[in-house]
């Protein structure tokens, strides 16, 4: 009698440990998302269920009613920097993504219950920021729940939240400029100086084109063979209304990167020069009366 306790209970043990070791596929599978944004990262991490051949909208994700944004845990969002979403300005950290779905608009919500599962655990004290976003209809019906980011731009991209065929976006913009801006400043006060970023930075975000021209300028004076930093150069005088000065620039760009084989750089120069009204010597024009 012994020994059949003691078989069967191996049996038992066996069988359990057999049916522990099943892995079946997860019905919502989790998926991370990591953007590169501005100067930093958006990460989100979210389970994607699918239709099923169910209703989702109004049955299956109930209206006007709070929503995980997904399946299983609550969907989390990670940002390495401040940025604003929604026109709300949020410090960087991680939240958490919540949304009631309505008909034309869905209320957004990042709230701070990093310890809730799904909506259980929610309070509404705990909201970091709540804005609406609209509601827009798709042609076709996507089958499984899906958040993703599109026109992506160093300062904007949207973050996309689509199923069966409804989609809302929403606009997301990096608060880096003071970031980068105190970074470059304490640069210049080292033996390498970043004038190559800074003339960048100063011409393409902080609108600053007398010193974007200055670091430009002393860039190329450390690298005179440089024919993009000509370019670059021609391209701020221009702006500034120096056609004149754009034209010497563009010119001395032109020579070196002909000199270097760049025909890309050459054809750049020349389209630069026709809008500057540049007429190539020994070409001549002659206008009837």
């Amino acid at each position: 009698m012994k020994k059949i306790l003691l078989s069967v209970a191996a049996i038992t043990c066996f069988v359990f440990l057999s049916l522990a070791q099943v892995k079946m596929p997860a019905p919502s599978p989790t998926q991370t998302v990591k953007q590169d944004f501005g100067i930093g990262t958006i990460e989100l991490t979210y389970s994607r269920p699918s239709i099923r051949g169910r209703k989702i909208l109004g049955d299956l994700v109930p209206l006007n009613k709070l929503w995980r944004t997904g399946a299983n845990a609550a969907t989390r969002i990670v940002f390495s920097d401040p940025v604003e979403i929604g026109g709300k300005k949020i410090d960087s950290g991680t939240y958490v993504l919540y949304t009631i779905p309505g008909i034309d608009t869905w209320d957004v919500i990042l709230n701070k219950g990093l310890d809730n599962w799904g909506i259980d655990g929610y309070k509404e004290t705990e909201d970091v920021v709540r804005f609406k976003a609209d509601a827009a209809k798709m042609k076709n019906k996507l089958e499984t729940f899906t958040i993703d980011f599109s026109d992506i731009n160093p300062e904007t991209c949207s973050m996309n939240i689509k199923w069966e065929k409804t989609s809302v976006s929403i606009p997301i913009v990096a608060n880096f400029k003071d970031k980068v801006r105190a970074q470059i400043e304490a640069a210049m006060k080292t033996d390498k100086k970043p004038y190559w970023q800074a003339a960048q930075f100063y011409n393409e975000y902080d609108k600053n084109l007398p010193l974007a021209l200055e670091n430009a300028t002393k860039a190329i004076e450390e690298n005179k063979e440089a024919f993009w930093m000509w370019i670059y150069k021609a391209k701020i005088q221009k702006d500034m209304g120096d056609n004149a000065g754009a034209l010497e620039s563009s010119k001395r760009s032109m020579e070196l990167a002909a000199a270097a084989k760049n025909d890309d750089y050459v054809k750049m120069n020349k389209d630069l020069q026709k809008s500057l009204k540049y007429i190539p010597q020994g070409i001549l024009y002659c206008n009837l009366y």
